[in-house]
Parts: structure tokens; C-alpha cells; sequence
């Protein structure tokens, strides 16, 4: 454990300090400042350190040492200049662990080195760094903030897919290249390498994790996944089908499904699937049985009725939202979604209907940032496209799902490597983890029910394949928790606040494999309705269990067991 310490202290100091690293956890007070960590001092090739800085406490941070820098500055294929930015935090009083924040979106910035993902509800409040960890951040090897690309409006922070290193980068490369140089600063810093390291991530974060766990297992000893883009490639189709559905609801996206339109489907499927699992309460835990209870066609308006119920245009573009993509040919080009009494809360207007954002016209994050990665980042060759709302939302419209989609899985001289194989991990639709489990290495999977923008169904394949293939021992490695009512990483109508990390270093560490995580109320979330208790909590129970009322207080989680459903 303290191979590589040399500090010059008096002998009885040295003695007391290396006692007191014996036991596991104990916080390693360094407060030498941040001198130790230079590009000299370091030399690996390629590798600059920008600077460093010492922050003092607050925030609810502790105090610790910022480190900047950069690796593998060049010019791209399209001329621009591309290099892989990242920062460092690192804790006076530290606790001998290293946390790999993986970011989501299209990455192209270096976020605060906390580990906050997002708003550090599913760390329970308290982020990485506040806890002890050494964190890194990185921006994936580009800048979505790059004048160069100014003029590209809405598609700027996606042009980085006309260069192919970028696009690699921003799959993989740019973590297997930073994790060693984060060991190497940690060394440099503390005088030894990190006794257990983890990363963490929601969303394109999640599937920064995922890609990890296959691609470079010897880095991690823990991986926490937060609603993963694990097969963002085919996701990504499912914005152009989207776009596709509810405009045959109305030719104005913002209008196909109002905000009181979504607020019915929210309360119509809580009405057909709430009591399902023992209690009316607001949750949709039973999420199979849901399926089966919730009918779309419920919604359709009677002849002359117009209150609480929906137009059938409407309805059908629903419909075909939630059956997913799928070619001329009815093959599916990605995954259907489960409905969910968080349907239409939170984020889910936002992703598909309509935005609060006057620069993008309020459009939706699908007809936005969602068509750009589509045309840039995930086609190849890339399909440049200008950056208006106007212009993002017609290619979306255009998009054929014959002749676009298969453009997923193509080639070419200058793009050697298909959106599919740099994004996904490389066994994606037949997971088996070979060299993950050959390391007993961990990972907790956590997914928003409502989620819309990565299906939890697609995961729940995932997670069934992997276990089918490990004739049903997938929980001895890895476990999968559903969120009722959360959608996309937090938000809904949810209790979206609990402590994954917790649970993920008490199993890396301490053997302890999670049956359940308590899921509490976020005082934030303002989907939460004032009928709940503030102090309402619930289990999340490994799937394919669910919370079943068992008798007792509604608002105690220890009044539901884990069912199978």
C-alpha cells in the first residue's frame, strides 16, 4: 500500500503516518501544495501540465489541489487544432481512491473534477471529491467551445466528427490515454498510486463507463453506470423517428404534445399501473406488469368527448415513438421504451418536445444537439449540416431510415472506424466481460425508467443477454437497478436521490453485493407532488426485482421488499 512513499520525515513521524495508511480508508493528509505535479516532473511524452493551484474549503468542498493540462496536441484532418484537455482535483485530506468523472453530452469541455453526476444525487448528495477521492474530468480530446467552429451555430460542439482521431477520442481513446497519466499524478502528488479506482458516469458518461469496462478492465476496480448511451449510435436513430412521429401530430414539434398533454399520459399510466405493486402511491415500481395494464389507445378521445383523454393523431405519434425505429422492412433499428408514470415529467419534454431555450427556438434537445451528433459524429462519412434550428430540424425530417441508418455501421478509407465500433463496447450485443469478470471487477448499472433518451429496455436486453451468457450468474459482476418514474439521470416523478457510489466501493472493497439502494426525496425536484412525504424513501431493488409493499409505514422503505415480479 505505500510502495513508492519517500518523503523525508523523522523516523517516529514516518512511523506514525505509515500506521496510520495500514488500514484501509484512513485520509492521507497532504498539504504541500500542488508543486510536485509538473510536466518535467511527470515526462510522458506528449503530456503538458497548463498549471496548478490550491483551493481553499467551501462549497462543501474540501481543500485540494487543481491540476491542468493537456495530451496529444495536434492538427486535425479538417485543420483544426484537437488535443485532450483535462483537470485534476486532488484532496488535502485524501483517502487513497481515484474517481474517473466521465462526462456526458458531446464532452468538448473540462467540467469541475467533483464527481458530480448530475448534482451529485447519485452519490446521495455528497460528490466524490467531498468524500476524499482524487478526481479527474476531461473535455474527450475536443473543444465544443473552439472558434474555429463559431459559424457552425447549433452544430459546432459536434463538428469534431470530420476528424477521425476526434471521433475516437471521444469513443475511447481519450480515456485509455488519461488513465494512466491520472495514476501518474496521483503518484507524483501523493507519493503513491491509488489503492481502488472507479469511474462514474450518466448518460454519454454512462457510456464512457460501460466502453471502459470492456476495453481497459485493468484500469478500474469499480464501474458506476448512470442511465448509459451505451448503444448511442442506434439512439441516435431514434431522434430522426422522433422528429418523424409527432410531427404527423402537429407540423410545429413544439406543439405535438403540450405540456398538459404529457401531464395526462403521466396520470393515465400511474392510474392503470400504480397499485400493481401493493400500493397507490405515485410510483410505478412494477414496471413489467405495467406494460400489460397501460393501453396507448386508452387515451384516444371518445366521439364527442374532449376532456382527459387525447386526439388520435396525437396518440398514434406516441405510439410510434415508443415502438421505436425501424427500416421498411420492420426490422428495429433500436429498442422500444417502457411506459412509466414519469412519462412526460421531467426532462422528457425537453429531450423530445420542446425546450425552454430561446437561442434554439425552443426546439428539443433531439432537433438541436441530437442532429448534429446524428449528421456529424454517428454517419460516416460525416453529413454536414448548417446550424439553425431550421436546418437541424429538416435533417432530422429527411433522415431515411433505409438509406441513413445503415450509415451507423460504415466505413470508409478516411474513416476506418464505424459510429458503432468507437462508441459502443466492443461486445455490445453479445456482452460476456470476459476480462471484467477475470479481474472480479464490479459494476453497478442504475436507469431512469422514463428515461428519453437511452430506453431502459435496451439495457434490460443487455443486462438479459449478458446474463443468459453467464447461465444467470450476471449479478456476481454486475447489477442493474430501475428508477422508477426518473428520467433521463435524474428528475420526474421519482425519488431520484440515492448513494450508488456508496454501494459500489462497499462491494469493490468490502465484498458487500447490493440487494438494494434506498432511494430518498430530492427537495429540488419540482415534479415531486406536495402529497409525498419529504422523507418518503423507497428501495431500488436489483432487477429484475422491484419494490413490493409489504405492510407498514407507506413512507418507509422498510416497508417494501424486493419482489420478483
Amino acid at each position: 500500500m505505500t510502495a513508492g512513499f519517500h518523503r523525508s520525515l523523522p523516523m517516529s513521524s514516518a512511523a506514525g503516518l505509515l500506521l496510520g495508511l495500514a488500514t484501509h480508508g484512513a485520509a492521507f493528509a497532504q498539504d504541500e501544495g500542488c508543486t510536485k505535479v509538473t510536466t518535467q516532473s511527470l515526462a510522458i511524452p506528449g503530456l503538458v501540465i497548463d498549471g496548478s493551484k490550491m483551493q481553499e474549503a467551501g462549497g462543501g468542498l474540501p481543500k485540494h489541489c487543481i491540476v491542468t493540462g493537456e495530451v496529444n496536441d495536434r492538427t486535425g484532418a479538417d485543420g483544426k487544432r484537437y488535443a485532450i484537455g483535462f483537470e485534476m482535483r486532488l484532496p488535502v485530506e485524501w483517502n487513497g481512491r481515484f474517481l474517473d468523472q466521465a462526462n456526458g453530452g458531446n464532452d468538448g469541455a473540462v467540467l469541475p473534477a467533483t464527481g458530480d453526476q448530475p448534482k451529485a444525487l447519485a452519490s446521495g448528495g455528497v460528490p466524490a471529491l467531498a468524500r476524499g477521492f482524487a478526481v479527474m474530468s476531461s473535455d474527450s480530446g475536443h473543444s465544443g467551445a473552439d472558434p474555429a467552429n463559431k459559424a457552425l451555430g447549433l452544430a459546432a460542439g459536434a463538428a469534431f466528427g470530420l476528424d477521425p482521431q476526434a471521433r475516437r477520442d471521444y469513443g475511447y481513446s481519450a480515456d485509455t490515454t488519461l488513465a494512466p497519466i491520472a495514476k501518474a499524478i496521483i503518484a507524483a502528488h501523493y507519493g503513491r498510486k491509488p489503492d481502488y479506482s472507479y469511474m462514474f458516469g450518466c448518460s454519454n458518461g454512462g457510456r464512457h463507463t460501460m466502453v471502459a469496462a470492456t476495453r481497459m478492465p485493468e484500469a478500474y476496480d469499480g464501474f458506476l453506470v448512470g442511465d448509459p448511451g451505451f448503444d448511442l449510435p442506434r439512439a441516435a436513430i431514434q431522434h430522426a423517428w422522433d422528429a418523424q412521429a409527432f410531427v404527423k401530430a402537429d407540423p410545429d414539434i413544439r406543439k405535438s404534445i403540450t405540456a398538459d398533454d404529457a401531464a395526462l399520459v403521466s396520470r393515465k399510466i400511474i392510474t392503470a399501473c400504480d397499485k400493481l405493486d401493493g400500493l397507490e402511491d405515485g410510483l410505478t415500481e412494477n414496471l413489467a406488469a405495467c406494460q400489460k395494464a397501460f393501453d396507448f389507445d386508452s387515451l384516444i378521445c371518445a366521439p364527442g368527448a374532449s376532456a382527459d383523454c387525447l386526439p388520435k393523431a396525437k396518440v398514434e405519434a406516441l405510439k410510434m415513438s415508443f415502438a421505436g425505429p425501424r427500416n421498411s422492412k420492420g426490422e428495429a433499428l433500436y429498442s422500444d421504451w417502457p411506459v412509466d408514470g414519469g412519462v412526460g415529467t421531467g426532462n422528457w419534454r425537453l429531450w423530445k418536445i420542446e425546450s425552454p431555450i430561446p437561442p434554439w427556438d425552443h426546439y428539443p434537445i433531439i432537433a438541436t444537439m441530437g442532429a448534429a451528433s446524428l449528421d456529424y459524429i454517428f454517419t460516416t462519412p460525416p453529413t454536414p449540416v448548417a446550424g439553425s434550428t431550421d436546418a437541424l430540424m429538416k435533417s432530422l425530417l429527411a433522415f431515411d431510415f433505409d438509406r441513413d441508418a445503415p450509415k451507423i455501421y460504415a466505413t470508409t478509407d478516411a474513416f476506418p472506424q464505424s459510429a458503432m465500433e468507437f462508441m459502443t463496447p466492443p461486445d455490445a450485443d453479445d456482452p460476456k466481460l470476459a476480462q471484467f469478470r477475470q479481474l472480479a471487477r464490479k459494476m453497478i448499472i442504475y436507469h431512469g425508467q422514463a428515461d428519453p433518451v437511452f430506453s431502459i429496455d435496451d439495457t434490460i436486453r443487455w443486462y438479459e443477454k449478458l446474463n443468459a451468457n453467464l447461465d444467470g450468474k450476471a449479478n456476481v459482476d454486475v447489477r442493474l437497478f430501475a428508477v422508477p418514474g426518473m428520467t433521463h439521470c435524474a428528475d420526474g416523478l421519482a425519488l431520484d436521490k440515492f448513494d450508488a457510489l456508496t454501494a459500489l466501493v462497499d462491494w469493490v472493497e468490502k465484498g458487500k453485493a447490493p440487494d438494494r439502494i434506498i432511494a430518498t426525496v430530492d427537495p429540488a425536484n419540482k415534479e415531486i407532488p406536495a402529497s409525498w412525504s419529504p422523507t418518503r424513501a423507497r428501495p431500488l431493488c436489483a432487477w429484475p426485482n422491484y419494490a413490493k409493499y409489504s405492510g407498514g409505514d407507506p413512507e418507509s422503505a422498510g416497508s417494501f421488499e424486493c419482489s420478483a415480479p
